[in-house]
């Protein structure tokens, strides 16, 4: 039995009370892998196996409908972890079990949102990756669920937990930098091959997955083991860009902001060279206004992303009248402010910010990411505040609201409309009505 005191754990100060779901103090917290994709191999397990030992956190089972990745997932444990874990054919089987306290959900992009409100229904506490969700019913029925629940949820934006990023944040609060004036953001690649899986397609029989529930709540299709496996080059099982790339960078912009959406954003794009039967574009370029609403304060956010050209990379530029935030170079500088000569004109005093240095540490941004250090960060603060049931740095308000973006980017692009956000509906909307996602597949 506990007492009513305070515990130490790994170096946390933990309140006995909130081990609800411990028979003892020292008992690990056990999780589920649910989805045993890439991004969870390569990744969210080292990320988590990194401080599982110190925080007292175990991997006990893994849920996947298809029978290849179950026994990889055997494998991977056993030849890495020296560790047998409990396989699963689907989640409901895994929550009826009663064996998991927590699981990590690494699913397709479309599924985010269904697995968290099953994880949490069942009581779980939950790492889940990003996006949030890609349509606005799925939004809300997920964040219904998990702010129901007493549940530790902490969504895949790892930029939040990156000291760089935090650094910026708290300089932007500080009201040094000034007003932003606009945001510019890109993610660019030469990736013919990027989300393809041709080999593993050709491997990849009906019979041994799950189809109907892959598909969760999306129209029915004939089985296809390129949406399976190769999803996030088809709407409606991936919005593509703005789900997998835009989610990350968009987030910053609330986070240091405080403001939840765009007010609209405006938006283009297309399958310019990799004409291979995707649905979604290998080039898109969406503008976004931001502000609060109802008054004429705010800024513009430039996005642009494409697979066929590298050029310009990732970047991450916040400007004020005084000088830039880049956090490619990790730094503040003066460049862009205003200098001497154009104040003096307008009877003003100069505007440039001094030079301010961030600390360095980079994003990963390759296809298979490895366990990068804020990703391993990101992981320890899931798993303290599961210990601890503090809020996350990333809570699920912040995969609702870097959902809304992504879904506004997606509507644009799709219906060729200007897209706003209905506050009351929590609905987005292209040409003053509710956009339907599903009527452009």
């Amino acid at each position: 039995m506990l007492g009513t005191g305070g515990l130490v754990l790994g170096g946390l100060s933990i309140d006995s009370a909130l081990y609800a779901k411990s028979k003892k103090a020292n008992d690990n917290v056990k999780v589920g892998i649910i989805g045993f994709s890439d991004r969870c191999r390569g990744s969210l397990i080292p990320a988590f196996m990194s401080h599982a030992e110190e925080l007292g956190f175990e991997i006990v089972a893994v849920s996947d409908i298809w029978k290849r990745r179950r026994e990889e997932a055997a494998a991977y444990f056993r030849n890495n972890y020296n560790k047998e874990v409990k396989l699963f054919r689907n989640n409901e089987e895994l929550y009826e079990s009663g064996m998991c306290d927590a699981v990590i959900i690494s699913t397709a992009d479309f599924q985010h949102a269904t697995h968290l409100v099953e994880a949490v229904k069942a009581g779980c506490d939950a790492y889940c990756e990003k996006p949030f969700a890609e349509t606005m019913a799925d939004a809300r029925w997920a964040l219904k669920a998990a702010k129901e629940s007493k549940c530790i949820i902490q969504i895949g934006s790892q930029r939040r937990s990156g000291p760089n990023y935090q650094a910026a944040y708290d300089y932007i609060k500080s009201g040094k930098f000034g007003p932003i004036v606009m945001v510019e953001m890109s993610w660019n690649v030469n990736q013919p091959g990027r989300w393809r899986r041709p080999a593993l397609v050709a491997e990849c029989r009906e019979e041994d997955t799950d189809w109907k529930r892959f598909l969760c709540n999306r129209p029915h299709e004939p089985w296809d083991p390129r949406k399976y496996l190769e999803y996030r080059l088809f709407w409606p099982y991936s919005s593509g860009i703005p789900g997998q790339w835009m989610s990350h960078q968009i987030d910053t912009v609330h986070w240091f902001t405080g403001l939840s959406h765009p007010r609209s954003v405006a938006a283009n794009g297309g399958i310019y060279l990799w004409k291979d039967g995707r649905r979604n574009y290998d080039t898109l370029t969406a503008v976004m206004d931001y502000g609060p609403e109802g008054t004429d304060e705010g800024f513009q956010v430039l996005y642009t992303s494409r697979f066929t050209n590298s050029a310009g990379g990732v970047k991450e530029l916040y400007f004020s009248n005084g000088g830039t935030l880049n956090l490619d170079t990790n730094e503040v500088t003066s460049i862009g402010g205003m200098k001497a000569k154009d104040a003096a004109a307008m009877g003003m005093e100069p505007n440039l910010l001094e030079t301010f240095k961030l600390p360095t540490i980079q994003v990963a941004t390759a296809a298979n990411t490895g366990s990068d250090p804020i990703t391993s960060l990101h992981m320890r603060n899931w798993m303290e505040c599961v210990r601890s049931r503090k809020e996350t740095n990333a809570p699920v308000q912040a995969g609702y609201n870097h959902s809304i973006a992504t879904m506004m980017t997606n509507a644009a692009v799709r219906s060729g409309e200007k897209v706003t956000f209905d506050e009351k509906r929590q609905e987005i909307l292209a040409a003053g009505k509710v956009f339907e996602p599903f009527q452009y597949i």
